[in-house]
């Protein structure tokens, strides 16, 4: 029998060899020959625009130029000293609309430098020949607490090390990454290489982690403001948006971020369950994620729904067609009005049409025997406790150098007013706030 089309929701759909293939690295890397011959395409411009469309400015025509010269280690070190997650990042970055979208050979030919892949053989060839780029500067006797290490708390507590402070790395999770290690999808970060990463970022020294301690669970802010020198807080978005509607407790309504994080820790895929027929609600990167790793799974009809138009999409052109090409539908100008079930387990979603004012007036239904949630997180305020610092727009409000408005208290990435959502702009903040942490410390020395 063809377990695909099982009704309801089921694990084991698919055979041993589907479950490989499907999660295998969906981006083959370069091979030494085929880098060489891609980095020649570069033509290294002096005012790059790849350059400055990156948030973390990495030098892309000088890393580029090492590697046609066959210095690939040393193209690492000149990626890293900007971006220590740069081989996450040139994993997972929407390269198309930052520095591929920005290449000079995309405004002329339509096909711009693979700046992504060759950043990713870069970081590759450092991190396999083990070989640390990096050494802490002696010791200044500074202490600084670092809450959540994903990649904004990776990148203070590497950058903070750098400069011979003493950092303690806290994470709630029972390891570190963030959402490179809970987060994404398996396709494109397939193995260990999120651990492998951190264990290079941790391999400075001079960085003690601490997993299973959460802020405003066993740590207090106001108290860690007190023992250390400085803080800096990446703690993420640790709560879920509602959808607020009828029917969201029924069985077979999921969290997306939730049963990604499943997903991404599963050693073998064929235990977990999917529905037959999914819709996914929302239309961001997460949403796209949920949407492809459910076909992946082993669903028969997967629909991805939004609420308003294509401009609206926050999942690039590029994510949007690989789901088309994984088979998701997508649907747009639909908002959910009610989950439907019948003996306590979902049955389908029930639609109204959408158009710039809002409602119409006229509903459709999609039957579903699963559905995902993947309308954005929140942050979770109560964490921070009494510390003092203030929120904007529902998040930490900060300066242009990550301050808060708490003396000797710092913040970062998602959970930001204005944070961005992209991995590459957590790390970003965690290096600025880094170096104004260590300026405030060397001025008061």
């Amino acid at each position: 029998m063809d377990k695909t089309r099982i009704p309801g929701i089921a694990a084991g759909r698919l055979t041993k060899a589907e479950y490989r293939d499907n999660f295998a690295d969906i981006h083959a890397p370069l091979s030494a020959h085929e880098a060489l011959v891609e980095a020649q395409r570069c033509y290294f411009c002096h005012d790059a625009p790849c350059m400055n469309a990156c948030p973390t400015h990495i030098d892309v025509p000088l890393f580029i130029r090492q590697i046609a010269t066959g210095n690939p280690k040393g193209s690492a070190q000149t990626i890293l000293q900007q971006n220590i997650v740069g081989g996450m990042c040139a994993r997972v970055c929407p390269t198309e609309t930052l520095c591929e979208g920005a290449c000079v050979r995309q405004e002329a030919e339509g096909k711009p430098v693979r700046i992504g892949l060759l950043q990713r053989y870069a970081t590759d060839a450092l991190m396999d020949s083990g070989e640390q780029k990096f050494a802490r500067a002696p010791a200044t006797g500074r202490k600084i607490a670092v809450v959540g290490a994903g990649p904004a708390g990776l990148a203070c507590a590497h950058r903070l090390a750098m400069h011979g402070h003493a950092v303690t790395l806290f994470e709630a999770r029972k390891k570190p990454g963030g959402l490179n290690e809970y987060g994404l999808a398996t396709y494109k970060t397939p193995g260990d290489f999120a651990q492998r990463e951190v264990g290079y970022i941790l391999g400075i020294g001079g960085i003690e982690l601490r997993t299973g301690s959460a802020l405003g669970d066993g740590l207090d802010l106001a108290d860690l403001a007190k023992r250390h020198d400085a803080v800096f807080l990446g703690l993420g978005m640790g709560g879920v948006n509602a959808l607020g509607i009828e029917g969201e407790d029924i069985e077979g309504v999921v969290n997306a971020i939730d049963y990604i994080a499943d997903l991404r820790q599963a050693t073998d895929k064929s235990r977990l369950p999917v529905g037959r027929r999914v819709v996914v609600i929302g239309g961001g990167m997460t949403a796209v994620d949920i949407a492809i790793q459910a076909r992946r799974l082993g669903a028969e009809e997967v629909s991805m729904v939004y609420r308003r138009g294509p401009e609206n999409l926050k999942a690039s052109e590029y994510e949007r067609d690989l789901a088309r090409t994984n088979g998701v539908g997508i649907r747009l100008w639909a908002a959910p009005s009610r989950i439907l079930g019948k003996d306590g387990k979902v049955t389908g979603v029930e639609f109204e049409y959408q158009d710039a004012r809002g409602g119409t007036g006229e509903r459709f239904t999609l039957p579903a025997d699963q559905v995902f949630k993947a309308i954005g997180q929140k942050f979770l305020p109560a964490c921070i406790g009494k510390a003092g610092v203030t929120l904007k727009g529902g998040r930490i409000g900060v300066d242009a150098e990550r301050r808060t408005g708490v003396a000797g208290i710092w913040a970062g990435g998602d959970c930001v007013d204005g944070g961005e959502d992209l991995t590459v702009a957590a790390v970003e903040d965690g290096k600025l706030a880094a170096e104004s942490i260590h300026r405030h410390l060397t001025a008061k020395a």
